[in-house]
């Protein structure tokens, strides 16, 4: 899979006017899908009274996004190889404000669910085509390290931005305007991305091979599939089916791409130890972190009595940290090493992580924000690395593999772990006692146990919903001591696989 600019030498890539300004359109596209990803976990309380969903149905609420966009990433970074990826990324950006107003009068949990996967169908057009002009656009190594720190510490600003509008939207309006914000940015990004950005493109690409896409769609959707009903309801002969199906789906993916002579995918690409190891990196670090990132707002909320908008400032610090470590992570990987910083930054995550074990009911928000502060730190300087890693160790003409390979390991990664932490958090919440006269929909979800309480007798209600908060919390506890290993593992394996493995200071 390549990808070229209209014919210019390097030089004239590194003096074209206007790349700043292109950039900022590029940065309105992940503003765009970071300010979506937040504002649901927000929103997901209201949905659950409004729309009755169960607790699995909730999950995939949740979850079913990263599982369409982790299928068809490859596939639409290939697209954008053949029909050009401003193109695809305009496109992509008009598609994903109009789907979000179905996502906004969704009218039940099934709807729902639909709109969150063709949500996805829209957001897998976007990261990858961002990330690959960034390469095109920025052939310098430091204003590429640089620019990808200001497109990563818009990503953070943008899970700062999504709480904060969505809670005083949640508090003034109905949550399907949780969305509808969307439609401003996506605006102005297709207005001036029409005439700021320049298309890029493979003149000589292949044929589209559909036969890859399905391949990439089934394995991806049947593996993660698989992993979330066998965490929340165990090993079942259907669980099973579905992993085997998906399992062979991506053999047969992997296959194919050796013997297609344009293939969606380059899987020669993962011969180089530093782009395996940015990529395995970013997977379980999105794996051990999305879990807590779902479930804190409900946390915040139900658990603690915060109101929406209060709930979003309370998660400021992290995209604070995030945005500040992502301008200054590059500098940072050329002053000591990429392994160290990458790995430095995934262990104090991992750390963080670990100090919210310990939380329960009660506690104040100072040890809250402490570790958000240090998640956010150590995130940014993380991906900003890894994403600079990824796309410098390929040439510009590969850009588009790369971008895409990147991009669906964060999405696959954060469908496992809203999977896998998720159930974790569902099955230790099922489990609570409540006093007798306790409906079963208060065993679906801690949202739906807040609904149910308002029809019980005042002291079965006390006590109903006492009961199921700490178990709420104790299940959030193991998700994050799980987070926690899961993050300290991806430091001690970023530290062997990048070793070595450096930024270039000139083009």
């Amino acid at each position: 899979m390549t990808s070229t600019l209209q014919p210019a030498t390097t030089t004239e890539a590194v003096k074209r006017p206007g790349r700043w300004l292109a950039l900022s359109v590029l940065v309105l596209a992940v503003l765009l899908v970071a300010v979506d990803a937040t504002v649901l976990g927000l929103a997901t309380p209201y949905i659950s009274e409004d729309l009755k969903p169960s607790g699995t149905q909730l999950l995939w609420i949740g979850d079913v996004y990263s599982f369409v966009i982790a299928g068809l990433l490859v596939s639409m970074g290939s697209l954008g190889d053949r029909i050009g990826r401003k193109r695809i990324l305009l496109l992509g950006a008009t598609a994903f404000g109009a789907i979000s107003v179905l996502n906004a009068y969704a009218t039940t949990p099934e709807l729902m669910i639909l709109a969150r996967a063709l949500l996805g169908v829209a957001g897998a057009t976007l990261m990858p085509a961002t990330l690959a002009l960034i390469r095109n656009l920025f052939h310098d190594p430091r204003e590429r390290s640089l620019a990808v720190g200001i497109w990563g510490a818009t990503a953070s600003a943008g899970t700062a931005i999504g709480p904060i509008a969505g809670g005083f939207l949640l508090e003034h309006f109905w949550w399907g305007s949780v969305f509808l914000i969307n439609l401003p940015v996506m605006v102005v990004l297709v207005l001036v991305g029409i005439k700021l950005l320049p298309e890029s493109r493979n003149p000589s690409s292949g044929p589209w091979d559909l036969v890859s896409v399905a391949l990439s769609l089934i394995g991806m959707v049947g593996i993660v599939y698989a992993v979330k009903e066998a965490a929340t309801h165990g090993f079942t002969w259907p669980t099973l089916a579905a992993g085997l199906l998906g399992a062979a789906a991506l053999y047969g993916f992997v296959r194919r791409q050796f013997t297609l002579p344009t293939p969606l995918l380059d899987m020669r690409l993962f011969r180089h130890r530093g782009f395996s190891g940015a990529v395995l990196a970013d997977l379980l670090t999105i794996l051990g972190l999305s879990g807590l990132v779902f479930f804190l707002s409900q946390f915040l909320q139900l658990v603690q009595g915060r109101g929406p908008f209060e709930a979003g400032l309370a998660e400021l610090p992290a995209a604070i940290g995030a945005v500040v470590a992502g301008l200054l992570a590059g500098r940072a990987a050329r002053r000591f090493s990429v392994r160290a910083v990458v790995s430095g930054g995934l262990a104090a995550i991992g750390l963080a992580l670990a100090v919210l074990t310990v939380i329960d009911r009660s506690t104040g928000y100072p040890l809250l924000g402490a570790a958000l502060l240090v998640v956010g730190v150590g995130a940014g300087f993380s991906f900003t690395v890894t994403s600079d890693v990824i796309l410098s160790s390929v040439p510009k003409e590969q850009a588009g593999a790369a971008s895409a390979v990147s991009e669906t390991a964060y999405e696959l990664g954060a469908a496992l772990g809203i999977a896998v932490l998720g159930s974790i958090v569902t099955g230790v919440y099922r489990d609570f006692t409540g006093p007798a006269g306790t409906p079963a929909e208060a065993h679906e979800s801690l949202g739906g146990a807040v609904e149910a309480s308002a029809g019980l007798p005042a002291q079965t209600s006390e006590a109903m919903l006492d009961a199921a908060r700490q178990s709420f919390v104790d299940g959030l506890a193991l998700a994050s001591g799980v987070g926690a290993a899961v993050l300290l593992t991806a430091a001690v394996a970023a530290w062997f696989l990048l070793r070595g493995q450096r930024l270039d200071n000139a083009a």
